[in-house]
């Protein structure tokens, strides 16, 4: 398909790559520029707070593609450089150096930054935060040899995981969360305690109910944090890991809709019909639920990439793909697939909760609104079809680990 449009991407992340890789591949033969703010090609996260930081994957592992794939399908990667303003009717970005970069299609795959601890101190030496392939490198570096303490400020996915590789290192490791369990709103109470106790059990000091109020120094390299509840807790590393904003600077300068990341519709288009967003910084609407949904993991950005390049190419798109996420702590794994509302959700479970190997699942109206497997395999398509299915399913069936899941869906 010989063309002399330029499509520009904003964001040289997983959704950003397989983006332009999925221009190439549905035969776009026009201009592809992927703009970067790292100075690093497109690299994918998860490994970040998870093997990388354990040290079970080498960096080259973690890249999107090889070195030399861009340049052999014609896609110019701009590293290095920020895009500080966008003018939609001129159809141009303008980046830091100064340069101005005209596009006939536009897609934001700017993604998130973590959310910065607001207390004093939080500034100090040996203060991290977890976004780039740059903070996990040095991160490793700082629990790698072990003997370290180490105070994880955040009881979330990052915090937990960060925890579990700083004591996979040796390193004595302190998680202080303002909520009564780790997970609570992603996962309820039971769920969050399930969690806390696998952590208590290998060794991590939880205060939970309490948040931070100071990181303390000597000189200008942290030596311990100040609790809510007046604790001095000393620490030679402070991690943060206080949840994440989207990158939506961009598109309020151009004066596109952002509420909660960039609003686009099911085909991944802002209003500006040249514009599109993918990735955690997309906020999507679902035909499916009637409502905008924003997701901030890694399958998210894996698949909304090549849904957005297929609608910047005019190919009818309706994304809505279920949510999904996987994490590994110590010796459990679990995938959660779906979207719900803990509070308003009744919790199922199937198997064995003290065990750790169970399938858990959040029911509203009899609806499965979403399930995660514990230790538990294989079950992964079921829980979605299961999620998928509007019909109520029978809950005592549901909580019976000798009926397969498979028999519970609408035949």
């Amino acid at each position: 398909m010989v063309s002399q449009q330029t499509f520009v991407i904003v964001g040289a992340s997983l959704a950003g790559a397989k983006a332009a890789e999925t221009l190439r591949d549905e035969g776009f033969g026009g201009r592809v520029v992927l703009v970067g703010e790292e100075p690093e090609r497109p690299y994918e996260r998860p490994s970040l707070s998870k093997d990388l930081l354990v040290g079970d994957v080498a960096t080259d592992k973690v890249y999107v593609h090889e070195p030399g794939w861009y340049d052999d399908h014609s896609i110019e990667l701009w590293l290095g450089r920020r895009a500080i303003d966008l003018d939609p009717a001129a159809h141009q970005l303008r980046l830091n150096g100064g340069e101005r970069l005209g596009y006939d299609r536009l897609l934001l795959a700017t993604g998130a930054t973590p959310r910065a601890l607001r207390v004093p101190g939080a500034e100090l030496a040996g203060t991290h935060r977890l976004r780039t392939l740059g903070d996990a490198q040095e991160l490793r570096a700082g629990l790698s040899g072990g003997g370290r303490r180490v105070v994880v400020v955040g009881g979330g996915w990052i915090g937990l995981e960060v925890a579990a590789a700083a004591r996979s290192h040796g390193n004595d490791v302190t998680v202080v969360e303002p909520q009564p369990t780790p997970l609570r709103s992603a996962l309820g109470d039971a769920m969050g305690t399930m969690f806390a106790d696998l952590h208590r059990d290998h060794g991590v000091h939880l205060r939970l109910n309490t948040g931070v109020v100071e990181v303390t120094g000597a000189g200008d390299r942290v030596s311990g944090v100040v609790t809510s509840d007046g604790a001095r807790l000393p620490a030679d590393l402070v991690v943060v890991g206080v949840g994440a904003r989207p990158n939506v600077e961009l598109a309020e300068a151009a004066g596109l809709t952002v509420e909660n990341g960039v609003v686009v519709d099911q085909s991944l288009r802002t209003f500006d019909p040249d514009i599109f967003a993918a990735g955690d910084v997309a906020n999507i609407y679902s035909t499916r639920r009637g409502q905008h949904v924003r997701v901030e993991h890694w399958d998210n950005a894996l698949h909304t990439g090549p849904a957005a390049a297929r609608s910047m190419l005019g190919q009818p798109v309706d994304y809505d793909r279920t949510p999904y996420f996987f994490t590994d702590q110590y010796d459990l794994g679990m995938e959660y697939t779906g979207f719900a509302d803990t509070e308003r959700c009744d919790l199922v479970v199937r198997g064995d909760l003290d065990g750790r190997e169970l399938v858990a699942f959040w029911v509203s109206g009899g609806v499965v609104r979403a399930g995660m497997n514990v230790n538990v395999w294989d079950v992964s398509a079921d829980i979605e079809a299961l999620v998928r299915t509007p019909q109520p399913v029978d809950l005592d069936r549901l909580a019976d680990p000798d009926v397969p899941l498979s028999e519970l869906l609408p035949r």
